[in-house]
């Protein structure tokens, strides 16, 4: 993780690799979403436009996932070395919000 020098923003450099694994997860939640805009307009029954809902939960859920153990490998791991222990409080409250 490092800090833009001219706005004081945090950012974290990823491989290309993650890069794409995440972009592609979100693709696919958008076209869930995009999906259930179409049900909706088409008059679907109910039961059915919330299993879709369900199923975009699940996704979003698997990317939360995906993304925090990168963090926790990377960023946490890191600061945590380099005796920032301020990152444990941020980790904290970032999963007390992720988990509401």
């Amino acid at each position: 993780m490092s800090k833009c020098n001219k706005c004081e923003i945090r950012h974290k450099e990823r491989s290309k690799e993650e890069k794409k694994q995440l972009i592609n997860r979100l693709r696919k939640i958008e076209g869930q979403v995009r999906g259930i805009q179409k049900m909706v307009d088409e008059d679907s029954y109910c039961p059915d436009i919330l299993i879709q809902v369900s199923a975009i939960t699940s996704a979003l859920n698997s990317f939360n996932k995906e993304l925090l153990a990168s963090h926790i490998k990377s960023c946490v791991k890191t600061d945590i070395q380099k005796g920032n222990d301020e990152t444990i409080d941020e980790l904290v409250k970032v999963l007390a919000k992720v988990m509401k």
